[in-house]
């Protein structure tokens, strides 16, 4: 069904997680360490990357910070470490998903069918936002986005997202001036089975803002009201 490179130095990951996907149909691509993980992504994109963050030569959140640079392929990170910094650090980064060690196969192959099935991945439509209208292309103000396509762009000028940051721009953006809360974000911008807190949502609208940021120093278009959630504000 999809293309996926996984990048993890922990052998025993590695075959259990590729038997895993692969009895779902998918191919799967593996690395042992981080520079030949990266190297591969760049090379050849796949249609999703899972990738550890402990390994050799190059850590998962480096291959990620260099990979946002060119690419917006869906990533899920995988860690054996229990310290919150390491996921906030993450999504910063531009992580779409996240998954602690040790954790079951089904729950791995929920999470890339869901990823996949909101990228159009899967061989369907992308998912539109949950409650919204299809995948309709969007003009307000300077923003312009293209579901299909996944295309955005602020006053003609492109803005590469993530997939999670397009959903939850979209949901935004579909009607402005009316408020989200954070769980409103998670339901248009996540699957049922996959839970997100608070601060996921705040790291991914933070990273979308600084995106913008780069083709016009002055976006506001993005607006918190704190306790309550965001809205866009159309100029």
């Amino acid at each position: 069904m999809a293309n996926i490179t996984l990048v993890d130095d922990d052998e025993n990951i590695v075959a259990s997680v590729s038997l895993a996907l692969e009895s779902h149909g998918h191919k799967v691509t593996a690395h042992h360490d981080g520079a030949a993980g990266l190297e591969a992504l760049e090379t050849s994109p796949p249609d999703l990357a899972i990738l550890d963050v402990k390994m050799p030569r190059m850590d998962g959140m480096e291959v990620l910070r260099r990979l946002r640079q060119t690419s917006q392929i869906p990533v899920i990170m995988l860690t054996s470490k229990d310290e919150e910094i390491d996921e906030i650090l993450g999504f910063n980064l531009g992580a779409d998903d996240y998954i602690h060690k040790p954790f079951s196969q089904r729950l791995l192959i929920e999470r890339v069918k869901a990823l996949l099935r909101r990228t159009g991945a899967d061989g369907g439509e992308p998912e539109p936002a949950a409650g919204e209208g299809g995948s309709k292309a969007i003009k307000r103000g300077k923003l312009s986005m293209d579901p299909a396509r996944h295309e955005s762009t602020w006053d003609g000028k492109p803005v590469k997202l993530t997939v999670t940051e397009f959903l939850l721009l979209q949901a935004l953006a579909q009607r402005p001036g009316f408020v989200k809360s954070r769980d409103n974000l998670m339901d248009a911008a996540y699957d049922d089975q996959v839970y997100v807190d608070d601060r996921t949502i705040d790291s991914h609208v933070k990273r979308m803002r600084k995106k913008f940021r780069v083709v016009d120093p002055e976006f506001d278009a993005i607006e918190t009201l704190y306790g309550v959630g965001y809205r866009y504000r159309e100029s």
